[in-house]
């Protein structure tokens, strides 16, 4: 069996093509650059765009099944650079399934595209998209996933995961943004302290790929869209303060209200389009909000239909990540 990887090359990816290898499938990886590291595993590396759709068509000729973890992230930036990659490099790939005759897709989403501003405790998959976005990744993720979901058939059976602030050994985003953030200064605990988040461990989010491959095989799962975590929630502050106790940093104290927090991020939005900064800015409205206000998912249905279990424990997670973050400096 073959396998098609978008963004392979990246954090999630990486990983989902450790579990693929092992199992010993042929992987396919497509990126915008080389992946020498890729290769050394015996990885068959493609140099293309996701935009690019006759690239992607190429990619998945011969292949059984693709996972799409490719996507712009982060917060800043302008509606068509996240539009391009997030939307149109779905279509293509969805596109370039039906024309190379792949039977399987797995998409990795967010639950960002459920984002209403407000508070989500305990919200399962009946959550309708959100509105009154605050970040074009979170917009463009939706479109992104509706239009992937809606294209599922007899065919090509689709998939969606939404998996939660993944964190990890070689995670190159969530917790070194933070860690930035705390040794320049800037970062503050933004409302009361007392909000709660999912996160995901990356090992257990690879494994929830796979078993979302699996469950299509066995004709579970096809068009729908399933939240992905530790399954435990954690409240954000002291689960962030217990990473840099860790790593012999003095835990955050110093609070913010999300108010302020709020009024700050629009002050350095508007500043940043002035300027045209490319660099993301200190502080977003998204960010603050998405930091006070507690977001948390029932993964039941994962664990119903794909069989998904949590296999690395938070505690074990914790202390692979921190060890990790010492090895690089951090």
């Amino acid at each position: 069996m073959k396998i098609l990887v978008t963004g392979g090359g990246g954090f999630v990816g990486g990983y989902v093509i450790e579990r693929l290898l092992a199992r010993g499938y042929a992987v396919r990886s497509i990126g915008r650059s080389s992946q020498p590291q890729l290769e050394a595993q015996g990885v068959e590396v493609v140099c293309g765009d996701l935009t690019d759709a006759a690239a992607v068509s190429a990619a998945c000729e011969g292949v059984d099944a693709v996972f799409h973890v490719a996507a712009r992230a982060g917060v800043w930036g302008s509606w068509e650079s996240y539009y391009q990659p997030n939307v149109i490099g779905t279509r293509n790939v969805v596109a370039a399934c039906h024309e190379q005759g792949v039977g399987r897709l797995i998409y990795t989403s967010t639950p960002s595209v459920v984002f209403n501003g407000r508070s989500i405790r305990g919200g399962d998959e009946s959550l309708p998209y959100g509105k009154n976005w605050l970040c074009h990744y979170a917009h463009t993720k939706a479109i992104a996933e509706a239009e992937a979901l809606a294209a599922n058939s007899e065919t090509l059976k689709i998939v969606a995961l939404r998996p939660h602030l993944i964190f990890g050994p070689g995670d190159p985003h969530l917790l070194p943004r933070v860690l930035a953030s705390v040794q320049a200064g800037r970062l503050k605990i933004v409302g009361d302290g007392r909000s709660r988040v999912d996160v995901s461990y990356v090992g257990n989010v690879a494994d929830a790929h796979l078993d979302a491959f699996d469950a299509l095989a066995a004709g579970k799962g096809a068009g729908q869209a399933y939240f992905i975590s530790q399954g435990e929630s954690v409240e954000v502050w002291p689960w962030l303060n217990s990473i840099l106790e860790g790593l012999g940093h003095a835990p955050l104290t110093s609070k913010i209200p999300l108010p302020v927090a709020y009024t700050v991020g629009a002050l350095c939005e508007g500043l940043w389009k002035v300027l045209g900064r490319r660099d993301e800015p200190p502080i977003t409205r998204f960010v603050a909000v998405e930091l006070a206000k507690d977001h948390y998912f029932d993964i039941s249905a994962a664990r119903r239909d794909l069989g998904y279990l949590a296999k690395t424990p938070m505690v074990e997670a914790l202390n692979q990540t921190i060890l990790d973050l010492k090895k690089r400096g951090f």
